[in-house]
């Protein structure tokens, strides 16, 4: 404001003298001659022009100012907006959080407790584990795997069997590990043929998924009834899926070759699959040696 005044006040003086030299010349009042009156009205003219220039820098250092401090306001208001945003979603609550498992290993051991004490009835059996479930918001899932592993431990394959079927009928526990579970169950209390019926229903569900650890189980179960043909079979199926066997499953199926005479097949099982090396312990240290397999083929090589 007090800028603007004077530059007013400046403009103003100079348009004065500039009256009054023109008033001079015309009434030829004055000791300067023409020469000097031209420079004093050029001067006057240039002091004129400068405060105007002074006025015009003014005004838009005034503008620069107004909107200088107009985006300092904008640029602040939205640092308020974003800090308040990240407040509010701190406070949020994600799906992909883990559920609380806190009580789990109670309710299992509550399960294994009502399962032991009911007959051999399926319907008593199913109706018990519905009624455990009757207050839950949501299937209790962690404590039900925990009943399974407790039962698996006391070799109740029994119960084992039933809790397993009965959290299949609910849609719950359909995993690798449910399905291990139970084929081991199965095989534990001779039930061949339900263990083949859910291995066929798991080859066709899950082809493209089934996991080594299912297959060293099926290979396990028929080599345990003495079934070589199914262990052929079996195999077969993990050369098609690219499924590399372990150190078990490979003895088991060069076995089965070998005792059903195909010699040469169970060499090259042994040769493709097996491990060259294996380590021992002698004489309290870990010694890494050759397998008896690669130590044959050498001999037969020579």
């Amino acid at each position: 404001m007090f800028a603007s005044s004077g530059s007013s006040i400046c403009c103003q003086s100079g348009i004065n003298q500039i009256k009054q030299t023109e008033a001079a010349l015309t009434r030829g009042v004055g000791f300067f001659n023409c020469r000097t009156a031209l420079l004093l009205k050029s001067s006057s003219f240039l002091s004129a022009r400068n405060s105007l220039h002074y006025v015009v820098d003014l005004n838009t250092f005034d503008v620069k100012c107004s909107q200088k401090q107009s985006r300092q306001t904008v640029t602040a208001s939205k640092a308020i907006e974003k800090k308040i945003i990240k407040k509010v979603g701190r406070n949020e609550h994600h799906l992909w959080k883990k559920k609380d498992s806190a009580g789990s290993g109670q309710k299992a051991l509550n399960l294994v407790r009502i399962v032991s004490d009911l007959p051999n009835e399926k319907e008593a059996i199913f109706g018990a584990l519905d009624k455990w479930t009757a207050w839950e918001t949501e299937f209790p899932l962690i404590a039900a795997a925990k009943a399974l592993r407790i039962l698996r431990k006391r070799s109740q394959w029994m119960r084992v069997i039933q809790v397993a079927k009965w959290m299949l009928s609910k849609g719950q526990g359909a995993t690798m590990a449910t399905y291990d579970t139970l084929l081991l169950a199965f095989d534990m209390d001779h039930r061949l043929d339900e263990a083949e019926s859910l291995w066929n229903m798991i080859l066709h569900t899950h082809t493209r998924s089934i996991s080594k650890r299912l297959f060293s189980r099926m290979v396990s179960l028929y080599d345990h009834h003495e079934m070589k043909n199914k262990i052929i079979e079996v195999f077969a199926d993990m050369e098609e899926l690219s499924v590399r066997p372990d150190e078990d499953t490979v003895r088991r199926v060069a076995r089965a070759f070998q005792e059903l005479g195909q010699e040469d097949k169970s060499k090259i099982v042994l040769r493709r699959y097996g491990c060259k090396w294996k380590y021992i312990h002698f004489e309290g240290e870990r010694v890494k040696v050759r397998t008896n397999a690669w130590d044959e083929d050498d001999i037969l090589t020579n």
